[in-house]
C-alpha cells in the first residue's frame, strides 16, 4: 500500500533511479535541489540586480556631487558601522520571511559595497582631462557620467554584480540556519542545507547536506569565474 511504499522511499541513498537519493518524507532529492537552486537563484538575481541599480545610483552621485560628498558619506557609515547580517536578521525578525522579504533585505545591504567601489572609481576619473574638455563645452554632468565615466566602470560593475549572487544565496543559506529563512514549504537551498544539518551525524544520510553543499559551492565558483571572464571583456583596456 501507500503507507509501504512510503517508507520504503524514506531515507533512500542514491541509486541509479534516485540520483541524489531522498529525504526523511520520501521526496527526490534530485527535484527537491534544483527546485531549491530555481528558488535561491531567483532570490539572488533579484537581490544582485537590485543592489545593482541602487548601489550605481548612490555611488554616481557621491563620488560626483563634490558638495553633498559629506551627506552620502554620513549615510554609508551609517549602514556600513551595523554587520550586515545582523542588520539582516533584525529586519527578517520584523517582517514575515518570504521571497520578497528576503530579496528587500538583500538590497537595503548589498548596495554599499557596489556604491563605495562606484564612488572610489568616479574620484579617479572624475577629472581627467577629456571630462574636463566636455564640462567646458557645457555638457551637462548627468551626460558626462553616463558617456564618459560609467562605460569605464563596467568591468567593476560586472563582477560586482556576478560576486554578489553567491553571496546573496549564502547570506540566504545562514539565515535559514538559525532559523530565520523561508518556510519549509518553499524548497530553497538555505532549508534543503538545514535539512541535511540535522542529519550530517548519521552516516548513511550524509548524502542530503554533501548535495546541497556541493551545489552551493558551484554556483559561488561559477559566477565567481562567470564574473572575471565578463569584467575581462568589457574592459576598455583589453581591446586596445
Amino acid at each position: 500500500n501507500n503507507d509501504e511504499l512510503g517508507a520504503t522511499l524514506r531515507n533512500q541513498k542514491p541509486d541509479s533511479v534516485f540520483w541524489f537519493g531522498t529525504n526523511a518524507l520520501g521526496q527526490d532529492l534530485w527535484s527537491r535541489i534544483w527546485q531549491g537552486t530555481r528558488t535561491s537563484l531567483i532570490i539572488a538575481l533579484c537581490a544582485a540586480v537590485s543592489s545593482m541599480m541602487l548601489g550605481m545610483v548612490m555611488g554616481c552621485a557621491w563620488g560626483y556631487a563634490r558638495k553633498f560628498d559629506w551627506l552620502f558619506t554620513e549615510i554609508y557609515n551609517l549602514f556600513d558601522n551595523i554587520p550586515y547580517t545582523i542588520l539582516r536578521m533584525l529586519l527578517i525578525y520584523i517582517m514575515r520571511p518570504s521571497i520578497g522579504t528576503m530579496i528587500l533585505v538583500m538590497c537595503l545591504t548589498g548596495w554599499l559595497p557596489m556604491s563605495k567601489y562606484i564612488r572610489n572609481m568616479i574620484l579617479i576619473y572624475r577629472d581627467r582631462e577629456f571630462n574636463l574638455a566636455s564640462r567646458c563645452l557645457g555638457t551637462s554632468s548627468f551626460q558626462i557620467i553616463i558617456k564618459n565615466i560609467l562605460p569605464q566602470l563596467v568591468s567593476v560593475i560586472m563582477l560586482q554584480t556576478a560576486l554578489a549572487i553567491p553571496n546573496a544565496i549564502g547570506s540566504e543559506v545562514f539565515l535559514t540556519y538559525i532559523g530565520l529563512g523561508l518556510p519549509l514549504n518553499i524548497p530553497s537551498l538555505g532549508n534543503l542545507v538545514d535539512e541535511g544539518r540535522k542529519v550530517m551525524l548519521v552516516e548513511a544520510q550524509r548524502y542530503q547536506l554533501i548535495f546541497p553543499l556541493l551545489m552551493v559551492s558551484a554556483i559561488t565558483v561559477s559566477f565567481y569565474a562567470l564574473g572575471n571572464a565578463f569584467a575581462d571583456a568589457s574592459d576598455p583596456r583589453n581591446h586596445r
